[in-house]
């Protein structure tokens, strides 16, 4: 063999990990959808308690007997199948992987090795859900979440294509703005989604769909929400103002407070309630921030106040218990900006469709730059605040 050759073969050794885990994600979608994969696969969901502590070391030693080990030979047999029908010794590197899972199982059957099940290492949940690759947290889900959802084993790549990297399917979900254009959208995509919106809004007599919870609040009153929140599982803060052209003191002081600093306090008091492995496991917050983080917004204090409450996300992010996204849109039609392009709907049934993907910056915008500055911004700014602020310690 050529050195190009060599080259070629270790590329699709490499890509062969990708493929067998993705074989591996196949076969436990079909697991829950095929009764006789189904009845094998169901001894693994009756293994666990909810601290990932085996219920019985015979339970647990009979769900790596009769689900891991027939889905070891499955992937085993694929990644044969497919080195000798393409002639590609490089796959076989699957093969060996996959062996390696079939070992792994056999050992655990008998009671050994059981430091090797990774995801399923009892004892609490100190991380929040993974985002590209699988942790407990993320896998935790999938058992005592949503059995329907978060199939991935190792690369999360099949569920974000899938969109089941995240179930709303039962969530409660509050909006702020819920009386705005996107906040109704919005609520109406979360109701399609099978979750359970509370509208939070500051417009006494707003009506929404039946079945959605109403309350009213005050900006700057954002304790009172205190009790509110504690239950909720979703906090989306999504209000917030314009005031186009004016540069008065007030102007000023109506624009950070409405668009930075009450979302900022509503988020710190929303993470207090972060405090057990399943709230750090299926809480989130979404800040919708709006793409005048890095274009102009042709209304300068909207810029300086949605680039406060920007930084402020990036920098908490760093420590946060659990996920935070952002929401980065760009101008759609509504009350406060009848020239927008985009339609509301669409906006709110994309960033729903993006959040089901576990996509952490949500962009929604038809401007082509947004998409490469944004990841470029949002990455130096998180470094910037990485190497020159001092990590936060546990509460």
């Amino acid at each position: 063999m050529v050195w190009s050759e060599w080259i070629g073969q270790g590329i699709w050794a490499i890509a062969s990990l990708l493929i067998v885990e993705t074989v591996r994600d196949g076969y436990h979608v079909v697991s829950h959808y095929w009764p006789p994969l189904m009845r094998l696969h169901n001894w693994h969901h009756r293994a666990y308690k909810k601290d990932f502590t085996p219920i019985t070391a015979e339970l647990y030693q009979k769900a790596q007997l009769y689900n891991d080990v027939p889905e070891s030979l499955v992937m085993m047999a694929a990644m044969a199948l497919l080195a000798v029908a393409t002639h590609t010794p490089g796959l076989w590197a699957g093969f060996i992987y996959a062996a390696g899972f079939l070992g792994g199982a056999l050992l655990r059957s008998q009671g050994w090795l059981l430091a090797t099940d990774l995801t399923h290492e009892p004892g609490p949940l100190t991380t929040a859900p993974g985002n590209w690759r699988v942790n407990r947290t993320y896998h935790w889900r999938h058992h005592f979440d949503d059995t329907k959802a978060y199939f991935a084993g190792h690369f999360t790549l099949t569920d974000k294509l899938m969109g089941t990297a995240v179930s709303l399917a039962g969530k409660t979900v509050a909006v702020t703005g819920a009386s705005g254009t996107l906040g109704r959208a919005l609520i109406h995509q979360l109701l399609k989604a099978k979750a359970k919106p509370i509208a939070l809004t500051t417009s006494e007599g707003s009506q929404f769909p039946e079945g959605v919870k109403v309350l009213t609040w005050t900006v700057g009153d954002e304790v009172a929400l205190a009790n509110v929140l504690r239950p909720v599982d979703i906090l989306v803060i999504n209000h917030g103002l314009n005031v186009h052209g004016d540069r008065r003191p007030a102007a000023i002081e109506r624009s950070l407070e409405a668009n930075a600093l009450s979302g900022w306090r509503l988020l710190e008091l929303f993470l207090t309630t972060v405090e057990t492995s399943p709230q750090r496991a299926m809480k989130e917050v979404w800040v919708n921030t709006s793409e005048a983080e890095v274009s102009p917004a042709f209304s300068p204090l909207y810029e300086v106040s949605k680039r406060l409450i920007g930084d402020l996300v990036t920098l908490r992010r760093l420590d946060a218990p659990c996920v935070i996204r952002k929401v980065i849109l760009g101008p759609f039609k509504s009350n406060l900006n009848p020239i927008g392009v985009m339609s509301a709907d669409w906006v709110a049934w994309a960033v729903v469709a993006l959040a089901k993907r576990n996509v952490r910056n949500i962009i929604v915008t038809v401007n082509p730059l947004t998409y490469l500055a944004f990841p470029v911004k949002e990455g130096s700014r998180s470094l910037y605040f990485r190497l020159f602020s001092k990590r936060l310690a546990n509460r």
